[in-house]
Order: structure tokens, then C-alpha cells, then sequence
């Protein structure tokens, strides 16, 4: 709320921001139509005195003009040497001429003065616009503001809510602990905790006291779950703290985790959990779940009201895991039936390459014999056709023998060849 003095009567009255938003407006709406109206009575005024100006201006020209033509039409008369007709013509042509310049010089008047309304008429949307703009931001920028203030209310509550519960649950862990757990410790309510669920959620659970004490020191209590096989799911090992507003020594919880982690350790189990109700005024563990892993392994720091859900939630994390686990045994068996495989693949592929290297062999020889055969062939049809080359040269000899050939150079044969008879003579 916020207070205005009116000018008029000094009265003071209380305005919301919305009434005070619609006043600021009103002011500004009649603000702009003053400034609106005083630029168009200022534009109005400027056009006038434009018009005013050109048409003074014009008729000085005008008169100067026609004096001037007055005093040339006297010169005119005067002189003798030229034609009346023609003077008269120009005369006119000159007339129409000023009254066409006239024409021109009203109309670019009216240009001038439509220009300047539209740039008058411009510079009002312009403002107009500018106006609706900056309204339409400072809407934008109160809905905004309205909302971020309002998300900001909405978690403020939401943080004070949380707070308010986080107060009513520590008061009602003290006054559990005052009332149902006097004469109890932290583990028998843990102990009762998980037996409520026993039957129904952890039916294939071990949930006992460690009362092995071989190694010289031990836990408090070790869960053990199996599947149907007997496989082990998830083991842990509990530690339970329990500090009363009385005692005078406080004590950390980080005080307790190596032991913890050495008893995880010689029984063999897989995580390690210690439920506190030490350092109540610790933000950090009065969060519930605690993950002290970067300290020692697979290890959570927990407050009472966590107990089951830590169970549950590493339970369900195994549960996966047994899963996983099952599907990577799958695929190594998976993988001895392919190296199987491969193995009488690999052997088939020697058997094979052994018999097809002896088969190999054994055809070489064979081709090698072909090739033999084919090469002694070979050399028996070029003795042969060598053979028929000779036969063809003894019969070309034989066929070109005669008397005369045989007796040349031999005079007894010769001799003897004449005194047989002409028809023994055709050898």
C-alpha cells in the first residue's frame, strides 16, 4: 500500500500497487494525449505558416513577373519593326506558361503539407506504439516479478515444511526413545524392525547376532540372503550406536568405521553399515543415507528410520547384479561352445587341407605324366611329318630320275643304256 496526497484538498488515502498502477496509467494516457495533441497544433501551426510563406512568395514572384511583363508588352508596343500577332502569341504562350508554374507550385504546396501530416502522423503512431510497448514490458516484467517472488514464497514454504517435519521427526525419535525404547537398546528395535518384515520380504534372509569373537572383536549383527539355489545374494555386516543426551564424552561416528570395516572383513561380507544416532546436530547423516566409500569401501553410515530401506535398497542393487552376473556366466558358457566349434573347425579345416594337399599331389603327378605323354607325342608327330618331308623329296627324286640323268658322266652305262631297244630306253 501505498500513500497519495491529493493537490486539491491535501487528503491522504492509501492506494494498493494496482490501483496506484491503474492511477499511473490514467496520468500517463492523459500525459501523452496533451504531448500528442500540442505536436499536432504545432505541426497545424508550421503547415500554415509554410502555406502562408510559399503562397507570399509565390505572388511576389508572380507580380515581379507580371510587372515585368507589363513593362516588356509597353516596350513592345513601342517597337514598330515586329508583328502584333506574334507579340501577342508569345504573350500568351508566356501566360500559360505562369499559370502552369502556378499549377506546379500548388501542387508541390499540397506535397509539402501531406509530407509533413504524415511525418507528424508517424511520429504520433511512433509514440503511440513506444507507449503500448513499455506498458506491454512493465505488464510482462510485474507478471515475472510475481511469479518469481511467488516461486521464491513456494520453496521458502516448501524448506520450512521440510524443516518442520525434519524438527516433528527428531522430536518423535526422541520421544520413541524416551518411552518404547526405555529398558531396549538400538539393536533389539532393529532386530524388531526386520522381524515385522521377515516373513513376507526376507524369507530367504539371515538376520542374527555375531557372536563369533574368534578374531577378537566383531559386529553386532550380519544379514545374509541367498537365492533359490543357495547362491549368496548380499551380505552385510551391522554396527548399532546409540549415544544418550547424558553422556558426557560425545563420540563421532567416524570413530567406530574401521572397526567396522575389519569385521566386515574376517566375515566375509560384502557391505558394511552402521546405524547411528550419534552426532544428532550433523546436517550431513541427518539426511539418512550416508556413502562413507571414499573412507572405506562399500560402507554407508545410516540414522534408525533407514534401517530397512538400506537393506532394501543394496537387496535390490544385488538383485541386478545376481542378474548380470548370470548373464555374463551365460555368455562365457556361450563362448566355450563357440571356441568348441572353432576347435572342430579348426580341425576339419587340417583334415581337409591335409587331404587336399595329397589329392594336389596326386594330380600334379598325373598332369606331370599327361604333359610327358603329350611332349613324346608331340616329338613322334614332328618325326613323323620330318619322315613324310623325306618320302615326299625321295619320290620328287624319283619322279625326276632318267636315263640321261643316271648315264651322265658314265660312258659304259651310257653305252649299254643305247643299244637296248627305244621302249627300255623310257626309264
Amino acid at each position: 500500500m501505498q500513500d497519495i496526497i491529493c493537490p486539491n484538498c491535501k487528503k491522504v488515502f492509501k492506494v494498493d500497487e494496482a490501483g496506484f498502477a491503474d492511477i499511473l496509467k490514467q496520468v500517463r494516457d492523459h500525459k501523452f494525449e496533451e504531448e500528442l495533441q500540442e505536436r499536432l497544433n504545432i505541426a497545424e501551426k508550421e503547415k500554415e505558416s509554410a502555406v502562408k510563406l510559399a503562397e507570399s512568395k509565390l505572388k511576389n514572384t508572380l507580380q515581379e513577373e507580371l510587372a515585368k511583363k507589363d513593362k516588356e508588352l509597353s516596350e513592345l508596343k513601342a517597337e514598330k519593326d515586329r508583328s502584333l500577332a506574334e507579340q501577342l502569341a508569345k504573350k500568351e504562350s508566356e501566360i500559360a506558361e505562369m499559370k502552369s508554374k502556378i499549377d506546379k507550385a500548388e501542387v508541390e504546396k499540397k506535397l509539402t503539407v501531406t509530407e509533413a501530416v504524415k511525418k507528424i502522423e508517424k511520429e504520433r503512431d511512433d509514440l503511440a506504439n513506444n507507449l503500448k510497448s513499455k506498458e506491454t514490458e512493465k505488464q510482462l516484467l510485474e507478471k515475472s516479478l510475481l511469479e518469481k517472488y511467488s516461486a521464491d514464497l513456494k520453496t521458502k514454504d516448501d524448506i520450512i515444511k521440510m524443516k518442520d517435519d525434519e524438527i516433528a521427526l527428531r522430536k518423535d525419535m526422541k520421544l520413541k526413545l524416551s518411552t518404547k525404547m526405555v529398558g531396549e537398546t538400538l539393536e533389539q528395535h532393529c532386530e524388531t524392525e526386520f522381524n515385522k518384515l521377515r516373513a513376507t520380504a526376507f524369507q530367504r534372509a539371515y538376520f542374527e547376532k555375531d557372536n563369533d569373537s574368534k578374531t577378537g572383536s566383531k559386529g553386532d549383527y550380519i544379514y545374509r540372503e541367498t537365492d533359490e539355489a543357495g547362491n549368496e545374494i548380499i551380505s552385510i555386516m551391522f554396527e548399532m550406536k546409540n549415544e544418550g543426551d547424558e553422556t558426557a564424552t560425545k563420540k563421532r561416528n567416524e570413530d567406530f568405521l574401521r572397526e567396522l570395516d575389519k569385521d566386515r572383513t574376517e566375515k566375509k561380507c560384502e557391505f558394511a553399515v552402521l546405524v547411528s544416532l550419534l552426532e544428532a546436530e550433523n546436517e550431513l547423516y541427518n539426511t539418512g543415507i550416508v556413502d562413507v566409500a571414499h573412507k572405506y569401501t562399500k560402507m554407508y553410515v545410516v540414522r534408525p528410520q533407514f534401517f530397512i530401506p538400506i537393506i532394501t535398497l543394496l537387496r535390490n542393487a544385488a538383485m541386478n547384479s545376481l542378474k548380470y552376473k548370470a548373464e555374463l556366466a551365460l555368455m562365457r558358457a556361450q563362448n566355450i561352445d563357440v571356441t568348441n566349434f572353432e576347435g572342430q573347425l579348426n580341425d576339419f579345416r587340417e583334415s581337409f587341407g591335409r587331404n587336399f594337399r595329397l589329392a594336389s599331389e596326386k594330380f600334379k603327378t598325373a598332369i606331370d605324366s599327361i604333359d610327358k605323354s603329350i611332349e613324346q607325342l608331340q616329338k613322334t608327330k614332328e618325326n613323323l611329318l620330318r619322315s613324310e618331308d623325306n618320302l615326299r623329296l625321295a619320290n620328287n627324286k624319283a619322279d625326276d630320275l632318267t636315263i640321261k640323268k643316271l648315264t651322265r658322266g658314265n660312258p659304259t652305262m651310257k653305252a649299254k643304256f643305247e643299244e637296248l631297244p627305244d621302249t627300255d630306253k623310257t626309264i
